[in-house]
């Protein structure tokens, strides 16, 4: 096997090779030719053994199962005669094979508005947000944004501005060909060459008289970008994608060239006509768009060629093994486990929001009973700072805040999270509580979920960005640009809450909800009236008696939903690793796929799995190597969860972490002394530090509000600050009663450390520190004060790790 690898490392440039340690596929294994104009491309890949990919389109044999049926040119499959074949392709050794259906061989079919016009308007940028797509077009002419109307743009082509886009007598004088080749001046600049193939296209459509063919086409119906993963071993490396389009009458078509391209990462893989060629070391997902499709292939690039043998590495459970599975991917070893004291700090800040206290972590630090991880992981659960931390963290997303839903309603609805979360009630009856929750605020808690908005499409995008990470906003206007959303699916959706009807109660401010059983939503694109429609096209049958929202509830927290379990995994997910596989959280799309797709779904699958019992995720978690790693010493990109990534702690965790060392609790404002900040359930609680440290204000659904960025009004707050001040200097906090009680130095610094960073101080910390309170002489206090100082702004306290 060694010798197998040096060889290919020695000769990693030759295809043949390659092949012959590893495979060789074709993209795609099918292909329909549906009239004598057809032509669909084929990329073959060949893959050594460990996986790294190289393009040999170019130097492969083809031949076919039978003859008079499709030939090879070029590296295209195009047709000859009607009938079914199979394409054989070898190559070093290796074979795979292309099925290839030819319908229509002698058919020369029109230019189809719909499916061949629009498709070029969007490719060369016509319909695009920066052209004439934008909401107001460009210059006195409005397209719709990718031709998410087609009629409409067939009526400002060709009858707006008295039709003079368009000549069909000549069609080549039409503005339509004459500005975006540049023949006539053009804001837009030059957009395609005269006579080359989507000049051909539209000329051939205004030739025939530029009618728009409708409901007779087929309609798009799925997108396939292939090969789905690359692995390109060093810069300069390059190899062509294919995009395949399905259609309602299932014929395929190779939409490669007109298809919109991009690289999340032209760092480490840029893509240009379809090709995409390797850089920097790194992983990319490049995004291809055709209609209101949207689809994405993985690249993985390598710093070379060379051989790799992945170290051993621990794998305590699934998640190890399906994160492991990318690492040796990626040539990344995993970080080293972390020290009992880092993971004890790092499971209490991140299950219940608090510092462990030194009494907990001597007796951590000196058990040596191998499961005292998960031990401390069980008891965590049980505490009942859990529920309260849970219970804040949904109230962000929830918008529980006083403006919408009074201060009764923001503490009735709080307590009853809280209670839930406590009690261990499945996330998927929480969720289905609140949604078909009727009656007054101030009795049915859940019913204050209503309260947070009152039109029904803020309260459906609310709805879908909270409970399956979806964010629909973008489709209310127009199809969503880089999401397989459309403003029909946008509508559908929102007509689930166009029935929810109020009332005044019988104490001021009380609000009561309750079931209209009438009202409707129209989609702003026909003025028609929306039928309730779930997320992906089902159109469910609902009596008129038959209140919406319970056909939504049952179907969105369905374990077979393909959003929300994966949902509620994931934001778990980001809790511990500081953010999640999809990231951010709630932006779930086509276009922003998740790091590990498998772990992704399995995670959900778990989490069904156990009835939507957020604790069996969590010790899950907290159990594997990934999540008790430590950092990792090279550059592993946070993504690879190659090791813990450090983050800061939050306004809450910091606050309250600050008085736990010092032992001097925050007074805020309307609740009594001892609350943490994490249990204040006012948004608007009047403290500073919170506000400083970006605690958001509930303003919106998305957890883009809490904002992480370090800015220099937190430095200078964190350098001399009065909330450090204060309780440094407290006659009551820990310091002083250690001072008072004449506790030796090394106590004292023990204990500091213990209460701060969950160990014991380093000789060379201890020396130091010990050295500036000798010199401070009779009156250490201040020296001592010093050091805390120090302590509150060193990364390893601000900072999880």
């Amino acid at each position: 096997m060694k010798t197998g690898i040096t060889l290919w490392c020695a000769l990693a440039l030759t295809p043949s090779l390659a092949v012959a340690q590893g495979g060789l596929t074709a993209y795609p294994a099918t292909v329909t030719l549906d009239s004598g104009l057809d032509a669909h491309r084929v990329v073959v890949v060949a893959s050594d053994a460990q996986g790294i990919t190289v393009d040999v389109t170019s130097t492969a044999e083809v031949s076919f199962s039978a003859s008079g049926v499709a030939e090879w040119r070029e590296g295209r499959l195009v047709p000859v005669g009607d009938g079914e074949v199979f394409a054989r392709i070898r190559h070093g050794g290796h074979g795979a094979e292309v099925k290839v259906t030819v319908r229509g061989a002698e058919d020369e079919p029109p230019v189809s508005f719909r499916n061949d016009v629009v498709p070029v308007l969007t490719r060369a940028g016509c319909n695009g947000g920066a052209c004439h797509g934008a909401a107001s077009g460009k210059n006195g002419f409005g397209l719709t944004l990718f031709g998410y109307d087609p009629a409409r743009d067939l009526r400002a082509l060709s009858r707006d501005y008295r039709g003079r886009r368009l000549d069909c007598a000549a069609p080549e004088e039409s503005l339509m060909l004459t500005k975006p080749t540049g023949e006539v001046k053009h804001k837009g600049g030059k957009r395609f060459e005269r006579e080359g193939e989507m000049w051909q296209t539209l000329r051939a459509w205004i030739a025939a008289g530029a009618t728009d063919d409708g409901d007779a086409v087929p309609t798009l119906v799925g997108l396939k970008v292939e090969p789905e993963e690359l692995v390109l071993a060093g810069p300069g490396q390059r190899s062509p994608l294919v995009v395949t389009a399905t259609y309602s009458d299932g014929s395929l078509r190779d939409v490669t060239e007109l298809s919109l391209m991009s690289s999340s990462n032209p760092t480490s893989a840029a893509v240009e006509g379809g090709v995409v060629e390797s850089a920097a070391r790194g992983e990319a997902f490049v995004m291809a768009r055709f209609g209101y499709l949207t689809e994405v292939a993985q690249v993985i690039v390598l710093p070379n060629a060379d051989a790799w043998s992945p170290p051993e590495m621990d794998r305590r459970n699934e998640i190890d093994e399906l994160v492991q599975q990318k690492l040796v991917k990626l040539r990344l070893a995993p970080a080293a486990p972390c020290d009992d004291a880092t993971y004890l700090r790092r499971v209490y800040i991140d299950v219940i929001g608090q510092l462990p206290p030194p009494d907990a972590v001597r007796a951590f630090l000196a058990d040596e009973a191998e499961d005292k991880r998960a031990r401390v992981v069980e008891d965590l659960l049980k505490r009942p700072e859990f529920p309260d931390v849970w219970a804040m963290t949904w109230a962000e997303v929830l918008r529980i805040e006083p403006q919408n839903l009074e201060q009764k309603g923001v503490h009735i609805f709080t307590r009853w999270l809280r209670e839930a979360l406590r009690d261990g009630a499945p996330m998927d009856e929480v969720v289905r509580r609140m949604l078909t929750s009727n009656g007054s605020a101030f009795q049915v808690p859940e019913v204050n979920y209503w309260a947070t908005a009152t039109n029904p499409k803020v309260l459906a995008e609310n709805a879908a960005q909270t409970f399956l990470g979806i964010r629909l906003q973008c489709a209310q206007c127009h199809n969503h640009p880089f999401e397989r959303w459309r403003m029909d699916d946008y509508y559908g959706f929102a007509a689930f809450f166009a029935q929810i009807g109020r009332k005044n109660g019988d104490t001021p401010r009380e609000s009561i909800v309750y079931d209209r059983s009438s009202g409707d939503i129209r989609n702003e694109r026909n003025n028609a009236v929306a039928k309730p429609t779930f997320l992906g096209g089902d159109v469910p049958e609902i009596a008129g008696d038959v209140d919406r929202r319970k056909v939504l509830a049952e179907w969105l927290t369905s374990a077979k939903n393909p959003w929300f379990a994966k949902n509620i995994a994931n934001r778990v997910w980001a809790r511990f690793f500081g953010r999640g596989l999809v990231h951010p959280v709630d932006d779930v799309r086509v276009s922003n796929p998740p790091s590990h797709p498998v772990l992704h779904r399995r995670l959900g699958e778990k989490l069904a799995a156990s009835g939507f019992d957020v604790r069996e995720l969590i010790r899950e978690i907290c159990a594997s190597a990934t999540y008790q790693s430590a950092q990792h010493p090279g550059e592993a990109a946070s993504a690879t969860y190659a090791g813990m990534t450090p983050r800061r702690l939050s306004a809450e965790q910091l606050l309250d972490a600050i008085g736990q060392v010092t032992e001097v609790p925050t007074k805020f404002r309307g609740v009594p002394l001892g609350q943490s900040a994490v249990q204040v359930v006012d948004p608007d609680g009047g403290n500073r530090f919170l506000d400083l440290f970006g605690r958001p204000d509930r303003d919106s659904v998305c957890t883009c509000e809490r904002r992480e960025e370090p800015t220099l009004n937190q430095i200078l707050h964190l350098i001399n600050g009065g909330t450090i001040e204060a309780k440094v200097r407290s006659g009551e906090s820990r310091l002083a009663r250690l001072l008072k009680a004449e506790s030796s130095p090394d106590a004292i610094l023990d204990e500091l450390f213990l209460a701060a960073y969950a160990r014991a101080p380093r000789s060379d910390e201890r020396e130091r520190v010990l050295r500036s309170i000798a010199e401070a002489g009779d009156d250490p206090r201040g020296a001592w004060e010093d050091v805390l100082w120090a302590m509150f702004n060193s990364k390893e306290f601000l900072f999880q790790h």
